[in-house]
């Protein structure tokens, strides 16, 4: 299996720069993943193809804004720091641009020393240890001199910080949003739930590796890049009782399906968990526990784009992605929605 079997022609001007003023009003391909048939709707259409029942399983990790734009302490000179992962306390593993000038012992100083880090060491793929000195709370430092993570393709200035967070985001960990989430409103939620489907909550922290190329040219060599996950018995109950008693559980994005098919054990049954997942699914995987699927429109020969085709079939998932660009829909991030049924 190639990664060039996963490609497809995307003309520039239909990468999503900006959010929709509503975030339910954008568009839904429906694809039928047995027939290949499919539909257009809007995404607060998605009610009509959810029944008393199902289940709809959100991932509720939060974005912290982890990008910080700092100087080098001497030099004055620029560097950027993404936040990957708290490793302790207050030192982080971190992506240092430019990684020339932050080497172990380099002071890099921002908000004019309201925070500084210090360069530890240099581990895996370049990435840099940095312990950071603050005074007070340092979620409460960052969230003043931080900013979002935007994903490299999207160029654009984001006005209101809430537009890359879901509605329901609650636990802060995430270097990049679970992007088919941010399509719900609260009240599109609450006339689900009334509608007799359940709604459980996991957990990923969603790290940037999600956008990271796959380099090889065998899809099976391409290794993983680990997130925590999180499921509370509660959660998981909900999820066991759906399928016991027939119902669909329909994932919310390619980061609660992660969550899901990581935790369950063989039969698909879930009980409370938590831990690191480096699962990679590509055609050929045999799912434990989705049924359904709400998702974005992915990168061409990305592992969510093979994730996808895991589920839906790689010759359907092409052929809804060219029926999209002909009908011009948004890509990625801030794009348009798909229900794969």
């Amino acid at each position: 299996m190639k990664v060039t079997d996963f490609t497809f022609d995307l003309p520039e001007e239909l990468i999503a720069q900006d959010p929709l003023r509503d975030r339910s009003s954008s568009r839904l391909l429906v694809l039928d993943r047995y027939s290949g048939e499919r539909e257009h709707k809007h995404f607060r259409d998605i009610k009509e193809y959810l029944k008393p029942g199902d289940c709809l399983v959100i991932n509720d990790t939060k974005v912290i804004p982890a990008r910080l734009i700092g100087e080098k302490e001497g030099t004055g000179a620029k560097i950027e720091v993404l936040l990957l992962k708290r490793k302790e306390n207050d030192v982080w593993e971190t992506l240092v641009k430019p990684g020339k000038k932050a080497r172990p012992g380099a002071r890099i100083s921002f908000g004019q020393g309201e925070l500084v880090g210090e360069v530890m060491e240099v581990v895996e793929e370049g990435n840099r240890l940095i312990r950071f000195e603050y005074e007070g709370i340092f979620e409460e430092v960052l969230d003043r001199l931080g900013q979002m993570p935007l994903p490299p393709y999207i160029t654009h200035q984001l006005e209101d910080k809430n537009r890359y967070q879901t509605v329901y985001a609650k636990h802060e960990g995430s270097a990049a949003a679970p992007t088919a989430g941010l399509h719900f409103t609260k009240e599109l939620l609450e006339e689900i739930k009334a509608m007799g489907v359940e709604i459980a909550h996991v957990t990923l922290h969603v790290g940037l590796g999600t956008f990271r190329p796959v380099k090889v040219e065998n899809v099976l060599e391409h290794h993983m890049h680990s997130e925590f996950y999180q499921i509370e018995k509660e959660e998981a109950d909900k999820i066991n009782r759906t399928k016991e008693q027939g119902g669909r559980v329909i994932a919310v994005g390619t980061t609660s399906t992660r969550t899901l098919e990581a935790a369950a054990e063989e039969d698909g049954h879930l009980t409370a968990k938590s831990g690191w997942t480096e699962i990679f699914i590509y055609p050929g995987y045999q799912f434990k526990v989705i049924d359904a699927l709400i998702t974005n429109f992915h990168l061409p020969e990305s592992t969510l784009l093979m994730l996808v085709s895991a589920l839906a079939g790689r010759e359907h998932v092409l052929a809804a992605y060219e029926e999209a660009v002909k009908e011009r829909y948004r890509f990625f991030s801030f794009g348009d929605a798909m229900f794969i049924k």
